[in-house]
C-alpha cells in the first residue's frame, strides 16, 4: 500500500512540475523561417510517433497470438522460404517515408535560405555578426553602430546577417527566429531572418568553441521600426567611439557584458574573404572586394 502511495506521489509531483515548463523555443516561433522549421519538426515527430505506435501494436499482437502457451508441445513452425509481399512492405514503406521527408527538407531549406515570402521588395537591415572568444560583436554598417553581446532589430523587416568569426568556428542561432548557421574565419555566410513579433529572445553560439562556450550567448530585442530608429538616434548621442585599440582589447579571450559603440570594427578588421568564398586566407583581391562591399553599405 505504501509503495502505491509513493508511486502516485511521484507521478502527480512530476505532472505538477511539468505544468510550469515553458514551451521549447524552437516550437515557439516568432518569425517565418522559424515557423517553417517548427512545422517540419512537428511533422517528423508525428511520423515517428505513428511508426512507433504501429510497431508496438504489431508487437503486442504477435506476442499474444503466437505465445508459446497456445501451441502443443510437439509443434514445429512451418518452413517459409520468403514472402515477396512482406519484403516489399518492409522495404517499400521506409523508402517512401525517407523520400517524403527528403522532399519536405529540400523545400524547407529553400524557404529558410531565401528572403521570406512577402519581404522580397523590402530593404533588408544588414548586420555583421562576428564571434570571438567568447562574445558576439554586431556591426550595423549603415547605422555606423556596433554592439557587443546584444542585438536590437526592427520587426516586420528582413534581416540580412553576415556571419564570420575572429576565432574558432562558431554557430549563430536565435531559436525563435530561425535555424543555426556557421560563422567561420575564412568566409562570410549569409542568414536571412525576420521577426514578426516584438519581444526579447535568446541567441547563442551553438557550436562548441572552447571552455567559454557555455556563456557565449547574446540577447535579442525585437521592436517596431520606429522604436529601432529612436534607439539608433539615442546611441549616436550617447555612445563612445569604437577605436582600433579598444576593439583589439575586446578580442582578448574572456566574457563581457553588453557594450555599445559608435562606429564599427569593420574598417579595422573586415572579413578575410568574399561572401561564401573559399579558403584563400591571404588574397589581397578578396580583401579589397570585402572592403568595397562594406564601404558601399556604409555609404547607403
Amino acid at each position: 500500500m505504501k509503495k502505491n502511495w509513493a508511486k502516485l506521489t511521484i507521478f502527480f509531483s512530476t505532472i505538477a512540475m511539468l505544468t510550469g515548463c515553458k514551451p521549447l523555443m524552437v516550437l515557439d516561433p516568432k518569425g517565418p523561417q522559424a515557423q517553417t522549421q517548427a512545422k517540419d519538426i512537428m511533422l517528423s515527430i508525428s511520423i515517428m510517433a505513428f511508426i512507433v505506435l504501429v510497431v508496438f501494436v504489431m508487437l503486442a499482437y504477435m506476442l499474444v497470438k503466437y505465445r508459446a502457451s497456445k501451441q502443443s508441445k510437439d509443434y514445429k513452425p512451418p518452413y517459409i522460404k520468403g514472402s515477396a509481399v512482406v519484403e516489399s512492405i518492409c522495404v517499400g514503406i521506409p523508402v517512401l517515408i525517407i523520400a517524403f521527408l527528403s522532399i519536405v527538407s529540400v523545400q524547407s531549406n529553400n524557404k529558410v535560405e531565401s528572403v521570406p515570402k512577402g519581404y522580397e521588395q523590402k530593404k533588408p537591415l544588414i548586420i555583421y555578426a562576428t564571434s570571438s572568444d567568447w562574445k558576439w560583436h554586431f556591426s550595423y554598417p549603415e547605422e555606423n553602430i556596433e554592439t557587443v553581446n546584444y542585438l536590437y532589430i526592427p520587426t516586420v523587416r528582413p534581416l540580412e546577417f553576415k556571419l564570420y568569426s575572429d576565432g574558432p568556428i562558431t554557430s549563430f542561432w536565435i531559436p525563435q527566429l530561425g535555424g543555426q548557421k556557421y560563422a567561420m574565419s575564412d568566409m562570410v555566410t549569409t542568414l536571412n531572418l525576420v521577426a514578426d513579433v516584438p519581444g526579447e529572445y535568446m541567441g547563442r553560439n551553438a557550436n562548441f568553441s572552447g571552455k567559454g562556450f557555455a556563456e557565449n550567448t547574446f540577447n535579442v530585442k525585437a521592436m517596431p521600426e520606429s522604436n529601432f530608429d529612436k534607439w539608433v538616434k539615442d546611441v549616436k548621442k550617447t555612445a563612445k567611439p569604437l577605436t582600433k585599440e579598444k576593439f583589439t582589447k575586446l578580442l582578448e579571450p574572456g566574457h563581457l557584458g553588453q557594450l555599445t559603440f559608435i562606429g564599427t570594427h569593420l574598417k579595422y578588421l573586415p572579413p578575410k574573404t568574399g561572401e561564401n568564398g573559399g579558403h584563400n586566407h591571404s588574397s589581397s583581391d578578396i580583401q579589397k572586394n570585402s572592403k568595397e562591399e562594406l564601404t558601399d553599405h556604409m555609404n547607403h
